[in-house]
């Protein structure tokens, strides 16, 4: 079993999406190998919008996918703080660094983004960081 921590973005993807993308990210959420851990952050990120719009589909599947997690990262000052470096290090935005930051905290093995090969999120060297984006330009 693969320990997988799932940006937003992915999620974002596999429930709006009819393309490649929607398929490479249900690959992964599909996949019986994988247990799944999370944070809040990705949670407030992708949920409370489709609520908020009534789009009871994309909230469903948002809320399938959480009811799944098998761990949730702490929301901590620690966390903030590792986030905090790994930003300053890598060059990430205050999200990815955060997504990260809990990934670690977490012990996943892995992390899957639909950030392109070039984001600074490929830079993270303690984790490692798998992209569904195509490598085209």
């Amino acid at each position: 079993m693969t320990t997988t921590y799932i940006d937003a973005n992915v999620l974002i993807a596999a429930a709006r999406a009819t393309d490649e993308l929607a398929e490479r990210a249900l690959s992964y959420l599909d996949d019986p190998q994988r247990s799944f851990v999370s944070s809040a952050f990705v949670r407030l990120e992708v949920l409370p919008k489709p609520i908020y719009l009534q789009r009871r589909d994309e909230a469903a599947f948002y809320t399938t996918f959480f009811s799944a997690v098998t761990a949730w990262g702490p929301i901590t000052t620690k966390l903030i703080e590792h986030a905090d470096q790994l930003a300053s290090t890598y060059g990430l935005s205050a999200l990815d660094a955060i997504h990260v930051a809990s990934a670690l905290a977490l012990q996943a093995e892995e992390l899957i983004t639909a950030e392109r090969h070039e984001k600074p999120i490929h830079r993270v060297r303690d984790l490692r960081v798998i992209s569904i984006a195509s490598r085209r330009a």
